[in-house]
């Protein structure tokens, strides 16, 4: 655990605390509004979720940070030539991509997480994620530049957090934008997958997490 670093509070308030340029990757799952209005009991059923949470379109107790919030602090943070990967869903890509390029971030790509399981919707079966992969001053290669621009990979059978993601996702994205003892940050660290990712690529990590409920269950996954 000598190069892992977790910390309960709030990702703002420790931000600030992180010295300038010194980050080399961060992958991060950040929380945001799922659905807007009306859902049906269908949707309960599949998410777990309650139906007045869906309908409000939280699912967390912190649901209210902004991307204005963290990603212009974020930007002094990293390196030059990093990548910044951030799960996204389509309702709130446009805003995401508006600070990032007001932040002074560069659109590499976005990803797709295909998944094994779907959401129920309306408007089609919504059986993907998205993944905007953001850069940092000049462009720098992935290391596997044979990985496809859409990601297959299973999820998580038991989850421990609502939108917990699978480590051999992260394990991807931490593999092919960083190197061994590189410093990898999750500002919304949730269950810990990244953390997870970290330790078994040999990464140091840094996870932040304000729920104390979820910061206990990742720290308990990173340590064992």
């Amino acid at each position: 655990m000598k190069n892992i670093k977790l910390i309960q509070g709030d990702c703002l308030d420790v931000l600030k605390q992180i010295p300038n340029e010194s980050i080399d990757c961060v992958v991060t799952d950040p929380p945001y509004k799922i659905v807007k209005g009306g859902c049906t009991n269908k949707a309960v059923r599949y998410s777990g979720t309650s139906h007045d949470e869906l309908k409000n379109g939280t699912i967390f107790k912190n649901n209210e940070i902004q991307f204005s919030d963290w990603l212009p602090v974020l930007y002094n943070k990293v390196k030059d030539g990093s990548h910044v990967y951030i799960m996204c869903n389509d309702r709130n890509m446009r805003e995401l991509l508006n600070v990032a390029y007001e932040s002074g971030f560069k659109l590499l790509n976005i990803l797709t997480w295909k998944k094994s399981k779907h959401n129920p919707n309306r408007y089609y079966l919504k059986n993907s994620e998205f993944i905007v992969m953001l850069r940092k001053g000049k462009a720098v290669n992935i290391n596997n530049m044979g990985t496809y621009q859409v990601l297959e990979v299973n999820n998580v059978e038991k989850k421990q957090h609502p939108s917990e993601k699978p480590v051999d996702l992260m394990q991807i994205l931490i593999e092919n934008s960083s190197q061994e003892d590189d410093i990898v940050l999750d500002l919304f660290m949730g269950a810990g997958s990244t953390g997870v990712a970290c330790a078994k690529t040999n990464r140091r990590f840094i996870g932040i997490e304000i729920d104390e409920k979820y910061f206990k269950i990742a720290k308990n996954r990173i340590e064992n």
